[in-house]
């Protein structure tokens, strides 16, 4: 089969097909996600907290998510890849936005970026899109301006702040996004946006009405147990499993039970002899 493109994902939207998406950081994780049949495989810089151990997704640079975005791509050949653009990676001119969403596309091998913002970011979306590079927006909570919404937050519970979201969305759609992700929005708000939208919208924490889902691979195969956002479903508890194999792993070698014959290479013994 074929990569998929921007022009798959919309007529998934016309045809009334949900859209799953998932976060991937690496190779292996890609080859699952691509085997399993997602159509977009997003690279997000929530990498930063997922793998990488930062407090927040604000020091993820975009040298990060190069290296990421790469082994990704090198692990995918169906699904289309999406790649973050980090914090101060746009915002800070034409010139150097342009530079920064081409470098995930020819170094990292994405197909497209993404970025947060509304009409604020409107002119920069326009000109990634008329570069030839596809744009995805995000709007809701937005976690780069993590410091600005004062944490996590629902986004938009507010009649004022319901229809700047809508503006917003529509400025996104107006500047050459293909799909918009939202994120911790309001069920009914993301309905209407996505009733409202041509593109696609890809809800996280969203509501049942969007036009697809994004999770973390890690909050859904529960590699952290100690923290389950409210928007996720566990549908594996990879750390108990993954816990439990480590635990007998060590116990074996502290016994002397591995390796047995059976995992080690063997020799004529007679050659030894003589050294």
């Amino acid at each position: 089969m074929r990569r998929l493109t921007v022009l798959d994902i919309q007529a998934m939207k016309l045809r009334g097909d949900r859209i799953p998406m998932i976060t991937a950081y690496d190779y292996p994780g890609a080859r699952l996600a691509d085997s399993a049949g997602f159509p977009i495989i997003l690279v997000g810089d929530s990498l930063g907290m997922v793998v990488l151990g930062f407090d927040s997704t604000i020091p993820v640079t975009v040298e990060h998510m190069v290296h990421h975005t790469a082994a990704v791509s090198r692990g995918s050949s169906i699904a289309q890849i999406v790649a973050d653009m980090p914090f101060m990676s746009y915002r800070v001119g034409s010139d150097e936005t342009l530079r920064n969403a081409g470098r995930l596309i020819q170094e990292g091998g994405a197909q497209a970026v993404k970025l947060e913002g509304g009409e604020s970011v409107a002119e920069e979306v326009k000109k990634i899109v008329e570069s030839g590079i596809p744009v995805m927006g995000h709007l809701g909570l937005t976690p780069q301006s993590l410091h600005r919404f004062g944490g996590y937050r629902v986004q938009g519970k507010a009649k004022a702040d319901a229809r700047k979201l809508l503006s917003d969305a529509l400025a996104i759609e107006e500047a050459g996004a293909y799909s918009l992700v939202l994120e911790l929005v309001p069920a009914p708000l993301a309905r209407l946006i996505t009733q409202r939208l041509s593109i696609p919208t890809i809800g996280i924490g969203a509501g049942l009405h969007c036009d697809g889902q994004v999770q973390v691979l890690h909050d859904i195969l529960a590699f952290y147990p100690d923290f389950v956002p409210k928007h996720t479903r566990q549908y594996a508890n990879l750390s108990k499993t993954i816990m439990g194999a480590f635990e007998r792993y060590v116990d074996d070698v502290k016994k002397g039970s591995f390796p047995t014959e059976n995992e080690s290479f063997q020799m004529d013994e007679s050659f030894l002899s003589d050294l």
